[in-house]
């Protein structure tokens, strides 16, 4: 490894973590208990990050306003193409952070209840799957976890009373203009599902190539 921000072994170390969370999770939240600290150390070393993500085809887009920090595929490559269940559960989160987001100052906490993901799964009348089964919510639930999009707060999230946390990282898994644009951009991808026709988008990232483009 390329010796970084002087002779301190531990800043060192330290820099190494963090780039390997950012490989692996593609974000990293400011205003998470796990990943405040690797915030503000990407914050204040960000050309450090830059200089070593470049060459290997990436880029650190540091987000001030949202607290967010997200590594980019420069070259596009890197995506994980999710199961339809998946894309349509994302883009329904999307669509509920938007609406309370309106609602909320913007360091608030976007927090709703599982059932308000059933309800809004529940009137897209999907012919195939048209109720939303336990498992599946569990599963995305635990897969976008995992890259810092939701937390939740409570241990059963097939509860319907279960609370979720929408981290503003929601908006930058596929970035749009402003929130009306992409409101409308996610509304008409649902319309398609709802019609039967395919969606390539949303596509998240794997660990090992990271991509918010």
């Amino acid at each position: 490894m390329m010796q970084i921000l002087g002779e301190s072994r531990e800043q060192q170390e330290r820099f190494r973590i963090i780039a390997n969370k950012l490989l692996n999770n593609c974000f990293i939240l400011k205003k998470k208990d796990e990943t405040r600290n690797d915030y503000m150390f990407i914050q204040q070393n960000q050309s450090m990050f830059d200089e070593y993500f470049l060459p290997i085809g990436y880029k650190i887009d540091l987000n001030t306003n949202f607290g967010v920090v997200a590594l980019i595929n420069t070259s596009g490559h890197g995506r994980m193409r999710l199961k339809k269940s998946e894309s349509i559960i994302l883009l329904l989160l999307r669509l509920l952070y938007i609406e309370k987001s309106k609602e909320l100052r913007l360091t608030d906490d976007v927090v709703i209840a599982a059932e308000e993901i059933h309800d809004k799964y529940g009137m897209l009348k999907l012919r195939t799957k048209p109720m939303l089964d336990k498992t599946t919510l569990r599963d995305c639930t635990n897969l976008f976890k995992r890259y810092n999009l939701i937390a939740t707060l409570d241990r059963d999230v097939t509860v319907p009373s279960a609370r979720i946390i929408i981290y503003p990282t929601i908006l930058f898994a596929i970035p749009g203009d402003n929130l009306t644009g992409l409101y409308d951009s996610i509304s008409e991808k649902l319309t398609k599902y709802v019609n039967g026709g395919e969606v390539n988008e949303p596509d998240q990232d794997n660990e090992e190539d990271a991509d918010q483009d």
